[in-house]
């Protein structure tokens, strides 16, 4: 109490000006003019973030640039070199971060929570936000292969039999190829590193650990040399962590203030030491060193395990059997499509998605490897329609114990989507595997809605944000705090779905009111709209009642995918896609001004599939845009920079992502519209695919009227579209709808069609 008495405010008022500062709280009570009055100015968990990631800034801007000598990661080299188109300059920026190629590849198993990221030149980090490991060939006589500063490089990913990535270097007739896999070793989560040398001369293959990572410094503070199990050699990082090396390698060390270990070893200053090193300033690095001879090829493997010993997990894991790959993907949808890549972009996904699902749902490995709601409710949702059942069911499982006693679904404070997101996706499971829901669902949902009713705004209020969800951080990444349409919407889908769900168990009292309230909450967002339309002179959702229309708006796309919460044709809809069309797109997808400054993937996809729900086959040319822009292994970070094409904001892996790619194409083949009872099929059908001879399947995928399985066959002289249903429930008009327009009403019963080809 007497904490609270102090006058904090003026305190640091005066000792900021007699010191010279600017006034904080006059800054602070400024930036807050610009968002609307809100329970919270923002999540605690985007500030502990943004603080750690400009933290990082700051050390680099310490680091770097004084040092460019030093070897290091690619985005450095590429982003502080001055004749790079990567350049930025700096002078005025208080941190240095990687806002030009954040892009980088995680590799796990599907029933361990570590990752291992590998940057876009074959860097491995073993350790979340640690150091990393790099490879080299040095030829003491001639140019060497440095990855990061090399001017080409290949990657890519391989899924059999387990995921590996593959970066390939070639240089002055050298090659070096480094393969990471992810593998268990005792039980024990283990990172597998091969790297293969070859060159023309006698030069080093080298391991090198690196106090740096994607997003800059990570201090080593001291390496020691050991002996590892099996009497390979090894190095024991800052006490903590266990490199294992294969014997018969020399071994250098350096301190900050001696400069890179490339530079003894490109000098030939290799003293071999036994003890290791220890650097005060935490940037020791080291070298492992292996010859390679003439025209000969020569492997070495490095191992890091990943944990210490057996322990057991801190969280309830997904678990699997042994043979853990091929048993997480069983029951999975399969994608044999005419366009290779794109089917490949989807099986990538499972598989991301599938190992960032072992304890919580992660948006990322690295700069997302937290838990969101938001992102974890569209996640699990694309597992659940990509037959991906049982882990689907394991991640809404986890949602239960971060509801608080009043009902909120909490993950972030001031974020008022989550409780509409949670229901929403708990009735699409019920549709999805046609079971009951389960009775200890029913306190939780009775009292998420309710919930959802005591937050809104009242609508006995007058004017554009009367009846809507409060202000709020919801969907960050639309602006300052806000009453979002987007809040809104979702918190519509969750109270028609809590209605729903309370009918099943019998609860018609709930069911009446909780569907009365979405309904009441649904006319609210009506009148705001017919406000805004007036406001703006046509009819358009914006982000919020009071913003004119720009980029944001591409929140507000949540009423058509995946809410389908109004018609194909609303104007309200139309208008907002046609200005987003003719106004936000850039390569072909759709750029994000605000926080993104970038295009952004999963974005673009929703504005594909609100396309696509009015059969508009523009959602194609979005699709494809959309999988070139995906990264050589699969991957898009959550906004890509415009010109380079790279990563500029966010996780260099976006989960999210990945989900709505895979929903988009299973969309483009099998759908519902369950408010008119419809299944829909083959709707986003590119004319490409239906080519003479490239026939396509896709399934079984859940829907709310059983699995569905599609097949194309594509002749000379038709093309024959055949489906299935196991596990069949309702009797959905199905249609099927292919390019140009052509549109058939399949007779009940009726399990094929054929189309003749136009002369």
């Amino acid at each position: 109490m007497l904490f609270r008495l102090i006058p904090w405010k003026f305190i640091l008022r005066r000792v900021s000006r007699a010191n010279g500062f600017i006034d904080p709280i006059a800054v602070l009570s400024s930036f807050n003019r610009f968002a609307k009055p809100a329970q919270y100015v923002a999540p605690a968990e985007l500030l502990r973030a943004g603080a750690q990631l400009h933290a990082r800034g700051l050390l680099n801007s310490q680091a770097i640039q004084h040092n460019l000598d030093w070897l290091w990661p690619y985005w450095v080299q590429k982003q502080f070199e001055a004749r790079s188109e990567s350049f930025i300059p700096r002078a005025f920026s208080i941190s240095h971060i990687n806002l030009t190629h954040r892009n980088w590849t995680a590799v796990g198993l599907p029933d361990a929570p570590e990752l291992v990221v590998v940057d876009p030149r074959g860097m491995v980090m073993p350790f979340h936000d640690g150091w990393s490991l790099d490879f080299w060939i040095v030829d003491p006589d001639g140019d060497d292969v440095l990855p990061a500063r090399a001017s080409t490089s290949e990657q890519h990913i391989h899924h059999d039999p387990i995921p590996a990535v593959e970066t390939k270097t070639v240089h002055d007739e050298k090659t070096l190829i480094v393969h990471t896999t992810v593998e268990r070793d005792d039980g024990i989560p283990v990172c597998r590193i091969i790297a293969r040398g070859e060159c023309r001369e006698r030069a080093w293959l080298a391991v090198s650990l690196r106090p740096a990572n994607p997003e800059g410094v990570s201090f080593v503070n001291r390496v020691g040399r050991v002996r590892t199990e099996g009497g390979r050699d090894g190095w024991r990082i800052n006490g903590k962590h266990t490199v294992g090396l294969q014997p018969g390698g020399r071994h250098a060390f350096s301190r900050y203030d001696d400069g890179d270990v490339y530079y003894k070893v490109k000098n030939g200053s290799i003293v071999d030491e036994d003890e290791g090193i220890r650097c005060e300033v935490g940037m020791a690095t080291a070298a492992a060193l292996y010859e390679l001879t003439p025209d000969e090829s020569r492997a070495v493997e490095v191992t890091v395990p990943l944990r210490h010993e057996r322990r057991k997990d801190r969280k309830t894991v997904f678990r699997t059997p042994p043979e853990s790959w091929r048993h997480s993907l069983e029951g999975s949808c399969k994608a044999d499509l005419p366009d290779e890549r794109e089917a490949f972009l989807f099986h990538n996904a499972l598989r991301t998605m599938i190992i960032h699902t072992v304890e919580d749902a992660y948006a990322g490995p690295y700069t997302y490897k937290r838990f969101w709601f938001r992102d974890a409710v569209l996640i699990a949702h694309a597992l659940a329609c990509c037959g991906l059942i049982d882990r689907a069911k394991y991640v809404i499982g986890n949602f239960f114990s971060r509801q608080e006693p009043n009902g909120y679904f909490l993950s972030q404070e001031g974020e008022w989507d989550s409780n509409g997101q949670v229901l929403w996706v708990l009735q699409r499971m019920v549709e999805l595997t046609g079971e009951d829901p389960p009775k200890e669902w029913e306190k939780p949902v009775r009292h998420a809605a309710r919930w959802i009713v005591n937050k809104r705004k009242s609508p006995r209020q007058s004017g554009a944000y009367a009846g809507l969800m409060p202000a709020g951080f919801s969907a960050e990444h639309l602006g300052p705090n806000d009453s979002y349409y987007w809040d809104s919407f979702w918190s519509v889908a969750g109270l028609h779905a809590a209605a729903d769900l309370m009918n099943t168990w019998g609860d018609g009292e709930s069911a009446a009111a909780f569907k009365h309230e979405g309904d009441d909450l649904m006319l609210a967002i009506g009148r705001s709209l017919a406000l805004v339309e007036d406001r703006l002179g046509f009819s358009a959702m914006p982000a919020s009642p009071s913003r004119r229309i720009d980029s944001a708006a591409a929140g507000s796309l949540a009423v058509a995918y995946p809410l389908q919460l109004n018609a194909p044709d609303d104007e309200y809809l139309h208008g907002t896609i046609e200005y987003l069309w003719n106004h936000s797109l850039v390569q072909g997808a759709l750029f994000h001004d605000i926080s993104h400054s970038g295009i952004n993937p999963y974005l673009t996809l929703h504005l594909a599939q609100a396309l696509l729900r009015r059969d508009d086959h523009r959602s194609i040319s979005l699709l494809h845009s959309v999988a070139a822009l995906a990264s050589p292994t699969g991957q898009w970070p959550e906004a890509i920079h415009p010109r380079l094409c790279t990563g500029c904001m966010g996780d260099g892996q976006h989960v999210w992502a990945a989900a709505e790619w895979a929903m988009m194409l299973r969309n483009c083949l099998v759908r519902e519209e369950t408010q008119s009872n419809q299944l829909i099929l083959c709707s986003g059908l590119g004319p490409e695919w239906l080519e003479q001879g490239k026939d396509f399947s896709f399934g079984p995928t859940p829907t709310a009227y059983g699995n569905v399985t599609v097949k194309g066959l594509c002749g000379k002289d038709a093309v024959t579209i055949r489906w299935e249903r196991t596990n069949a429930r309702g009797n959905p008009e199905t249609i099927i709808h292919l390019p140009g327009g052509t549109s058939i009403k399949a007779e009940p019963g009726q399990t094929s069609v054929s189309i003749p080809r136009e002369e």
